[in-house]
């Protein structure tokens, strides 16, 4: 069994830097501008740190990595073990644990960038802990049974992510925490709407069972190349779920001022205009994945600023 030696800070730069630009070249296909041109620069450089982490373990959660196993090398991942997300996920919680520590030094350079925002900000390792839990979760558990169940998992999954951004912001408080939640948690609704086909193809369900049977949906139905009547009912239903989440957090964006604000509202609007592009295919997302325009997203923008739900 072959050990690669994990690459030291500064060598292989130029491949470094081809890894973190896949994962971070990500962002552009979120639903909401991940760190937008209007906020400061230092604030730029620390959400796209965050945002490069939370995507480098989603990204290993479902087995989409850098090609050729770069990740896994940087990880100190066995070439034999390279493709076991259980494995992938476990030393890369080692390598945050680098992170936090006041000698040595990450070894995946996403880790590296993520050193100086944790410091900078004070941040603490739970959120970043809590991402890798659910994407164990994701390597263990297909399916759930209820919403109570499906919202533990956002609970892991999301909201880590919104604390992080108060944090990294320094605007935490018991409110805003509970408001950032409830969106982070809609916006993993959101996400679970317009991914359906694509998690099916995974073999996981973020439709909770109890709903699909109160709507009389099967998996077979979404597999099929076409939504169902009942099909659409339960994703209009899941949709309403979702907005309401979202009105609930609407009140952190007027809890706050300036850029933050702005940037807090381009959060809320992405998961309103990616619902009204669900609704706008009469909530058929299987034969397609319903994406929100620039357009949409702006004159949502508009209305979350001035408060309308």
């Amino acid at each position: 069994m072959t050990r690669p030696r994990p690459a030291a800070p500064g060598a292989g730069t130029a491949h470094a830097t081809a890894t973190e630009n896949a994962t971070l070249g990500k962002a552009g296909a979120e639903n909401f501008p991940v760190a937008p041109f209007f906020v400061p620069g230092s604030w730029r450089a620390d959400l796209m740190a965050v945002y490069g982490f939370a995507r480098l373990v989603d990204d290993i959660g479902d087995g989409d990595l850098a090609p050729g196993g770069a990740d896994a090398r940087y990880l100190d991942v066995p070439e034999d073990q390279a493709g076991d997300r259980l494995v992938l996920l476990d030393a890369l919680e080692t390598d945050l644990a680098r992170v936090f520590r006041s000698t040595g030094t990450p070894h995946h350079p996403l880790l590296r960038a993520l050193r100086p925002t944790v410091r900078r900000r004070g941040l603490v390792p739970e959120p970043f802990e809590a991402l890798i839990g659910a994407n164990r979760q994701d390597q263990k558990v297909a399916r759930y049974a209820t919403w109570d169940e499906l919202a533990a998992y956002c609970e892991l999954s999301a909201n880590p992510v919104g604390r992080l951004v108060l944090g990294l912001t320094g605007t935490e408080s018991d409110e805003r925490v509970r408001r950032s939640d409830a969106v982070c948690t809609g916006l993993q609704l959101v996400e679970h709407l317009q991914d359906v086909a694509e998690d099916l193809r995974r073999d996981r369900v973020y439709l909770p069972a109890e709903d699909m049977t109160r709507f009389h949906v099967t998996e077979a139905d979404l597999a099929a190349p076409r939504a169902s009547a009942p099909v659409r009912a339960l994703i209009a239903f899941e949709a309403d779920r979702a907005r309401a989440l979202l009105d609930e957090g609407l009140p952190l964006v007027a809890s706050v001022r300036g850029r933050l604000r702005l940037l807090l509202a381009g959060f809320v609007a992405g998961g309103r205009a990616a619902l009204a592009a669900i609704a706008d295919a009469g909530n058929d997302v299987l034969a397609t994945t319903p994406k929100p325009t620039k357009a949409r997203l702006l004159r949502e923008m508009g209305a979350v600023l001035r408060g309308e739900g």
